[in-house]
C-alpha cells in the first residue's frame, strides 16, 4: 500500500486527504513545472541556442558552495509543491495523456514524475543569491513506484505532490504521491520515490547540497527511512548476480526447472522439452529503436529521463499484453538505475524480456542501450523493472542457458520486493 494510506507522511502540509477544490488551491499547473525549470538553470527554449546557454551557466561555478556546512539548512516543508494534472477540465490536455482504451498513459505520469522529482530538489536547494541555481540537478534512480490502485480515469483531475524525504551530501530522496479527484475528495493513486544527484554548474563534477533538518516525529520517521532505504540498496548492489553466485535456494531452483525440461525419453543433458503450459523465456522478447531527436532533450541539453522511462513502459507494457494475451496493468516500478546520459542525436535501442512469472503476475525487464550516428558501439544506459498483473493466469517462462537463469532469478529478486501483491481496487486499468 501507499506510505499515505498508512499515515506515514507529515499533517499540516497539504498532504491530508479530504475536500479539496483545485481550482481553490495554490497549485502548480503541471505545463508549468518544466517552464519553471528552464527558468531555474536559464535552459534555452531553442535548440540552436543551447550552446550558448550551457555556456553561460558556466559561470555560475562562484555560487557553488565549498562544503555542506556552508549551505543554510532546510526543512522538508521548504520543498513541499502541488502539482495539478487537470484532465478533467482541461480536454485538449486528456488528449495526450489517453490511451485507445480510455484509460490514462502511465508512461506520461512517468515523466511528469521525474520533472517534479527534480523541481522538488530545487526548491530544497534554492539559492537566494542568484536568480539561476549554480547546481545541476538530475535523477539518478527510480528507487520505487508502488500503484494503490488501478483507477487512473481520463476525465478527473490528477494532482502531484511531494518533497524531499532524505539528504546525502551531494544526493537527495524524494517522495511523491499522486491522487485522483473522485467527488470532492483526492485519493491516493500511486507512491513513489526518486533519488537525485547535485552536480556543478556544467554537469561535469558532484556539488553539496543543502542539509535536511526533520521538525516532528513523522518526518524524523521519513529520514531514518531514508537511510534504511540507502542501506537496502548498498545491500542489493553487493549481492546482485552480477558480482555473487545464487544463494543454494537460487540454485536449487534453477536446477529442478532444468531437470524438469529434460526429455524423459533421452538420456540427455542437450535434450530439452518444455513442460505443459510454459514458454521458453528467449520467445518473449521484443524490441524497438528511437532516434533521439531535439524536441526529447532535458533542460542541459540530454535526453529526458522521463522519456527513456516513457518509452521503455510502453515497451514492456507491449511485451507483457503479447505474452500474456489480455490487457495488463502495471503494479510497481522499480530499481531504473541511470548509469549514462542520452545524447541528442543518438541511436537507442530498447530490449524488453519477460524474466518471471507467478499466477497472473508478468516482471518485465527493459535492457537500454545507445550508439551515436558515428560509432557502432552500444552503451548501456539503463536496466527497468516493471511488474504487470494480467487478467489471467499466464505461462511459466523457463530459462534454457545460465544467463537466462541469472535473469530469471533477478526478476524473481525484485518480484519478491514488491511493496504489496496488488489487491488493488479495479476501474480504469492503467494503460500504456
Amino acid at each position: 500500500l501507499c506510505a499515505l494510506s498508512k499515515g506515514l507522511l507529515p499533517p499540516g502540509r497539504g498532504l491530508t486527504q479530504g475536500p479539496q477544490d483545485p481550482r481553490k488551491r495554490g497549485y502548480f499547473h503541471i505545463q508549468e513545472v518544466r517552464d519553471k525549470l528552464r527558468e531555474i538553470v536559464g535552459a534555452s527554449t531553442n535548440w540552436r541556442d543551447h550552446v550558448r546557454a550551457m555556456e553561460e551557466r558556466k559561470l555560475l561555478h562562484s555560487f557553488l558552495a565549498k562544503s555542506q556546512e556552508g549551505l543554510p539548512p532546510r526543512r522538508m516543508k521548504d520543498s513541499y509543491i502541488e502539482v495539478l494534472l487537470p484532465l478533467g477540465s482541461e480536454p485538449e490536455l486528456r488528449e495526450k495523456y489517453l490511451t485507445v482504451q480510455n484509460t490514462v498513459r502511465f508512461g506520461r505520469i512517468l515523466e511528469d514524475l521525474d520533472s517534479l522529482g527534480v523541481l522538488i530538489c530545487y526548491m530544497h536547494t534554492k539559492n537566494h543569491a542568484t536568480k539561476m541555481s549554480p547546481l545541476s540537478i538530475v535523477t539518478a534512480l527510480v528507487d520505487k513506484i508502488d500503484m494503490c490502485k488501478k483507477s487512473l480515469s481520463p476525465e478527473k483531475d490528477i494532482k502531484f505532490s511531494g518533497h524531499v524525504s532524505w539528504v546525502g551530501r551531494t544526493s537527495m530522496e524524494v517522495k511523491m504521491q499522486m491522487f485522483q479527484l473522485h467527488g470532492d475528495e483526492f485519493c491516493p493513486v500511486l507512491d513513489a520515490t526518486f533519488v537525485m544527484v547535485a552536480r556543478d554548474s556544467d554537469n561535469k563534477g558532484p556539488a553539496f547540497v543543502n542539509e535536511l533538518i526533520p521538525e516532528t516525529p513523522e518526518e524524523e520517521e521519513l529520514f531514518r527511512q531514508g537511510e534504511i532505504n540507502k542501506g537496502r540498496r548498498i545491500a542489493l548492489s553487493s549481492a546482485s548476480l552480477l558480482k555473487v553466485a545464487p544463494s543454494a535456494q537460487e540454485r536449487t531452483t534453477i536446477h529442478e526447472m532444468f531437470l524438469s525440461t529434460l526429455d524423459p525419453k533421452t538420456i540427455s543433458f542437450q535434450s530439452r522439452v518444455l513442460p505443459p503450459g510454459a514458454v521458453w523465456m528467449e520467445s518473449t522478447k521484443l524490441k524497438s529503436l528511437e532516434v533521439c531527436h531535439p524536441q526529447e532533450r532535458n533542460i542541459f541539453n540530454r535526453i529526458f529521463g522521463g522519456f527513456l522511462m516513457r518509452k521503455a513502459y510502453e515497451l514492456a507494457w507491449a511485451t507483457a499484453c503479447s505474452f500474456g494475451g489480455s490487457r495488463p496493468f502495471v503494479v510497481a516500478v522499480d530499481d531504473i538505475m541511470f548509469q549514462k546520459p542520452v545524447d541528442v542525436g543518438s541511436l537507442l535501442f530498447l530490449s524488453s524480456q519477460v524474466c518471471f512469472t507467478h499466477n497472473n503476475y508478468i516482471q518485465v525487464r527493459v535492457h537500454s542501450e545507445v550508439a551515436s550516428l558515428q560509432s557502432k558501439e552500444h552503451t548501456t544506459t539503463n536496466v527497468f523493472h516493471f511488474t504487470f498483473m494480467s487478467e489471467k493466469d499466464v505461462p511459466l517462462v523457463f530459462p534454457k542457458t545460465y544467463g537466462e537463469s541469472m535473469l530469471y532469478l533477478d526478476g524473481q529478486r525484485h518480484f519478491n520486493s514488491m511493496s504489496a501483491l496488488a489487491t488493488l481496487k479495479e476501474d480504469h486499468p492503467v494503460g500504456p
